[in-house]
This record gives C-alpha cells, structure tokens and sequence, in this order.
C-alpha cells in the first residue's frame, strides 16, 4: 500500500466524515462509504454504484481499503474456525470464530503478541511486538465477514458477538480499541448492541477509568486469584494495580454503563491445585461481594508452553457448587471449544507463528547452501 493513501478502514465514522469533508465531499459520502465497507462487503471504489464517478475516481487516488490478509485457516471438530492474519513484518494474529445456535462470536486480536505475560496464557509466551491499528483490528472482523458471510446464509449466521480477548489487552491500545467500537456499533457499518461487544481486560486501571461514561460496551474483568499475593503470580500487572483499584475502577464503569446491565462478567481460569480450592472459591466470593456480577469458569486449557493442568471436573465442580449453592452467585462453567486447533482461551499465537518461524529459518539454511554451492562451482571462498 502506498504511504500516500489513506486506509480508510482505520477511521472511524467521525474520522471518515471528516476526511470526506477535506477533500470537498457532503458528511453524507461517509455514511455511503461505511455502508458498502462493512454491511456489503465492498472494497473497490468503482464498485459503489450510488457514488458519482468523479469522486469514486478522487478516492482511487487518495485512499484505499485494505484489511490484513488471512494466511492460514483451522477448523475444529466442534466447528470453531480459527484465522491467522498477516498484519506485515513478519506478524501474525489470530482471530478466531465461535459458532452457535442462536449467535455467531468472534474473538479479536488487540495486539501483536501481549506485554502483560500472564503466567498461564500462551499469547504472552510469545512475546510483544506491537499495537494493531485500527484497520488491523477491525479488518479481523471484515475479513470473518467475508467468510461467513455479511447477511445471513444457508452455512452460517453474520457474526452478532465481538469479544476482545484475543491476543493483547485492550486497553493498552485503548485509542485504536475505542475506534474500533464505534465501527461495531454504527448502525452504518456493523450495526451491533452494545451488549454483544465485549471489552476484556486484565486490569489496566487508568485505562479503564479514561473510557468510563465514554464507551459503553460489556466488560470482562480477567481475575483469575481471589487474592494479591497470588494475582501477583498469575496476572503481574496486579503488582501496579491491586484488587483494590482495580474493583474500584470496575465498580465505576458498570455504573456508568448500560450495556453491562449492572454488572460486568468474570473471567476465572481454574488451574489445577492453584487457584482452585473450596477455600478459594470461599474467598472469591468474599471479594466479589459487592461487585455485581456473573462469573465464568474457565478450566485451563493445557499447551506445551506451561506447567499448569487443568483441574479434575470433581474440583470444578466443587468450586462451582461453593459459589452458587452457598452463596446464590450467577456462574458458568465454560465449555471448552477449539482446543484441537489451538484456538481455545490461553492457546493463542503459538503454533502459527512457530510454523512462520521454521518456514523462515528453512529459508534460510537453503539460502546459506545454495551460496556455499556458488562458492563452490565458481573456486570463490
């Protein structure tokens, strides 16, 4: 793509406005060009009929429309298909959709790898690169558009949920994250409910409490420890910002939102021996008290990268039966979709980037041999 044009999948509908009236267009272009983008699918200017030709031909030249490309593509027995995208540089992301009767979930990367290293998670194995742009991210959700289609199909259901828990955290991109929302919800591109886009974070307080009153979207709180000292292991942005701070800044974004409908969803992997007692689920209980909220547990989902195990379904049920017959608390027990493809919670970003890496690598000891046998054939060390 040409540094000179603009990838108008990294605005969002303010931005898009903005840039039509820039270069002498009515605000109305912009509702136009959303609407061919993101509910027809459309990318190619001279395919927008219901735009006069003279701008379509203005657009060619200043902008473009241009998602990462989907490189690879992994279907489970369950029916959970999982996408790696290329986003330059040598980076993948993985985006990964979640079918079911009654609605249609794709889960989004927010980052190139992730900076936060939970203890038991395979995307912070991998390391941290970088944030995706806005059209990195979004164009996640056009590319699955495509595949599954925008409207609904004989095969499959247009994508109705977006969940942020994908390789990243959120809301260490937060700029680019909150473009992203407003394309979701824009009832001229994807035109989704707030209810059925979920922001999830691992704890970023400032972050958390800059977007409170200013997006209203469902939350996801990433806990994992009903405590400090052992958040701090499992979840190490704990150490800067405690349970504490962090229920309080919870607190303060379910009050001023009307998508979570008074209470935000907790996200609990269980690990086996870890985090996973009745006295634990004791605790848990004790420091949610005064957060309304639902709570899913999450049994771990083993990969080579960790140690952890996931806990015995006697131990899950036991942790499940102290928070909801004790207690009276709202808890799922998640069930555990693609995990034969590495696309279950945790397993991200490991296998397809290993994959890139050796093909690289083969790469290159080919290269070296083949100008050993240069050096060879022509007597030149």
């Amino acid at each position: 793509m040409s540094e000179n044009l603009v990838n108008l999948m990294n605005l969002d509908p303010d931005g898009l406005k903005e840039f039509c009236v820039a270069h002498g267009e009515k605000p109305f272009r912009a509702t136009q060009i959303l609407k061919w983008i993101y509910q027809w699918g459309v990318v190619d200017f001279d395919e927008m009929s219901n735009i006069k030709k003279d701008t379509r031909a203005m657009l060619k030249k200043v902008a473009t429309i241009q998602a990462p490309e989907i490189v690879s593509e992994q279907k489970s027995a369950d029916g959970t298909i999982k996408w790696a995208l290329d986003v330059g540089d040598g980076s993948l992301v993985e985006t990964v959709l979640i079918p079911e009767p009654d609605r249609n979930t794709l889960c989004i990367s927010t980052q190139v790898g992730c900076p936060v290293k939970c203890s038991f998670c395979r995307t912070g194995k991998s390391g941290y690169s970088r944030n995706l742009t806005v059209s990195e991210i979004i164009g996640q959700v056009w590319r699955a558009a495509t595949r599954v289609g925008f409207s609904e199909n004989g095969e499959y259901k247009p994508i109705s949920n977006i969940v942020m828990m994908g390789m990243g955290e959120p809301l260490l991109n937060v700029q680019n994250v909150l473009s992203v929302t407003k394309i979701l919800l824009s009832d001229n591109a994807f035109a989704l409910s707030k209810r059925r886009v979920t922001i999830s974070t691992s704890g970023i307080v400032p972050a958390l409490n800059k977007i409170a009153g200013k997006v209203d979207v469902a939350l996801a709180l990433s806990l994992h420890a009903p405590n400090d000292e052992l958040r701090d292991v499992l979840v190490p942005v704990n150490q800067k910002f405690p349970l504490k701070d962090l229920l309080a800044a919870v607190r303060n974004y379910i009050d001023n939102s009307n998508a979570n409908c008074g209470r935000v969803t907790i996200e609990y992997v269980l690990l086996d021996h870890v985090n996973d007692s009745t006295d634990q689920a004791h605790e848990l209980a004790a420091l949610l008290k005064d957060i309304p909220c639902k709570i899913n547990l999450i049994p771990f989902n083993p990969h080579e990268d960790s140690e952890y195990k996931r806990p015995s379904n006697s131990r899950i049920d036991r942790f499940f039966k102290v928070l909801t017959e004790q207690y009276g608390m709202t808890v799922i027990t998640r069930t555990t979709r693609g995990d034969d493809i590495a696309a279950a919670c945790g397993q991200l970003a490991g296998q397809v980037q290993q994959r890139r890496l050796r093909g690289l690598n083969e790469q290159l000891e080919k290269l070296k041999d083949t100008k050993i046998e240069a050096k060879v054939s022509t007597g030149k060390e």
